[in-house]
């Protein structure tokens, strides 16, 4: 533990921001998680939903700095591919 005041605080801004990155990371994975279950049930409608929640909050994501740009872009292609061949 430090024993700096400017270091403390610095201990618990970065728990915080620690703890609001990792939810923001799960709430993440679970949309992308929600679209990959709508592909394989096969449901166009909800697929289609499910895509465009998901392409939402991958560039939330990018905003935020929780992925970088071209990961992003990795993610939303292979989401399009996955559409698309459902179509």
């Amino acid at each position: 533990m430090p024993n700096i005041k400017s270091a403390k605080k610095r201990v618990l801004i970065s728990k915080a921001e620690n703890e609001r990155n990792k939810a923001a990371k799960s709430a993440l994975k679970t949309t992308v998680k929600k679209f990959d279950s709508a592909i394989t049930s096969g449901d166009k409608d909800l697929a289609d939903a499910a895509f465009k929640a998901a392409v939402k909050s991958v560039d939330k994501a990018v905003k935020k700095g929780i992925l970088h740009k071209n990961t992003a872009a990795r993610k939303k292609s292979s989401m399009a591919v996955k559409m698309n061949k459902l179509a």
